[in-house]
């Protein structure tokens, strides 16, 4: 399979994964108590985990990342959709509390 192609398929299961979760989440975040939104907004990768990412991304751009490598850099992007998405909602409950 083609890079192109396999990229195409991961990005399609991310977008469903995060689809998925941004509906249940549309159905409670508003009920987040603005402790409970501040905590999540805490949430972040740690800098091992970004210098990680910056390497498999620096093989990515070179062409040489491994199937294993590729894998790992997809989980990273997986969870760095899911974390913008709760991020995201979190600030939404935010902005509802202060109305």
């Amino acid at each position: 399979m083609s890079m192109e192609a396999r990229m195409s398929r991961e990005t399609t299961a991310i977008e469903s994964g995060t689809t998925i979760l941004s509906r249940v989440l549309d159905a409670h975040a508003t009920n987040f108590t603005p402790e409970v939104a501040q905590a999540i907004l805490q949430l972040k990768f740690d800098q091992v985990d970004i210098d990680r990412m910056h390497d498999l991304a620096e093989k990515n751009r070179q062409g040489r990342l491994t199937d294993a490598e590729w894998q790992v850099l997809q989980n990273y992007l997986l969870v760095g959709h899911l974390l913008d998405l709760l991020h995201s909602k979190a600030r939404l409950a935010l902005k509802h509390a202060a109305l």
